[in-house]
């Protein structure tokens, strides 16, 4: 499950869980599919499924782009949300301050929202806090105790609380469009209006641009995941980089499409009609590494 959360190293350990010789089926489930998931399927090495219907009971999502300095307007919106009965997300890339990284952090924002809203009770989970302190934060949301849930990527995943209809994402810019569609996906579970926004701070890169774009226009998973493919690359076929320039030596995965259709049935053939040709084939290019390729 949430495929796109493991690393290929981590898929490739999973799969030699068999015994000797043979390979465990395998179905992976990602709502967002990573750039090189994509381009395995160009390569015949996953059979894809799409899912391309909300569940029942789900209500469509709204994405607004705000710029830092509306803050103060968005912290109302969260205001007058959470005092008809609402609940929100405020999520943040970073625990704690960085020189490094000047980005609103989760304790910071969290003492934010508190000073600015003391109508309302505001919880706060990272990743740093003890499980039972994180139960203890996520059963008071689920509950309504706490109205305004201030949070860092933890509730990427498994998070359900169907009363959360507005989510604001902090420094969305920073965040990849696996993690912005998967946080997104925490709202608009219940039969309220939900709607999720994305606060940036400029200048953007033209990479952050692309992506608040793609995200700003799409809410399916699998056209989310083609443009993270063509925005940042497939990564390694025959290696462990799962994003960025693939370092194929000739063959261009969007130009080349209908070659490499043609490509994958040349393979079938051989490994069907010549297999000792198909192995020479795969030592000279794979060297050793063609494992990865099922990963």
């Amino acid at each position: 499950d949430e495929q796109h959360r493991f690393g290929v190293r981590q898929r490739l350990a999973l799969r030699e869980k068999g015994q000797a010789g043979e390979s465990p089926h395998m179905l992976m489930m990602s709502a967002t599919p990573i750039p090189r998931t994509l381009a395995m399927s160009y390569y015949a090495d996953l059979d894809v499924s799409v899912l391309d219907e909300l569940p029942p009971g789900r209500t469509p999502i709204v994405t607004k782009l705000v710029k830092d300095e509306r803050r103060d307007e968005v912290i109302q919106r969260v205001r007058e949300a959470c005092l008809t009965g609402r609940q929100a997300y405020w999520v943040c890339p970073l625990i704690e301050e960085s020189e490094a990284l000047q980005l609103k952090t989760a304790e910071e924002s969290f003492e934010m929202l508190s000073a600015a809203l003391p109508e309302l009770k505001i919880g706060l989970v990272h990743g740093r806090l003890k499980n039972d302190e994180k139960s203890a934060t996520m059963a008071a949301f689920i509950a309504n105790e706490v109205q305004v849930l201030v949070a860092t990527t933890v509730i990427e995943v498994g998070v359900d609380v169907p009363n959360a209809s507005l989510m604001v994402i902090e420094h969305a810019e920073r965040f990849g469009l696996a993690q912005l569609h998967q946080l997104r996906g925490r709202v608009g579970r219940g039969v309220h209006e939900s709607v999720c926004i994305l606060l940036f701070a400029q200048p953007l890169s033209q990479t952050g641009r692309e992506r608040l774009k793609a995200i700003y226009e799409h809410t399916d998973g699998f056209v989310i995941a083609r443009e993270d493919l063509r925005i940042r690359g497939p990564g390694e076929f025959i290696g462990a980089r799962q994003s960025g320039v693939p370092l194929l030596r000739y063959a261009d995965l969007e130009a080349d499409a209908p070659l490499v259709e043609v490509a994958r049935d040349l393979a079938e053939s051989l490994l069907r009609d010549a297999p000792q040709v198909a192995d020479e084939v795969a030592t000279r290019w794979f060297g050793g590494r063609a494992s990865l390729l099922k990963a």
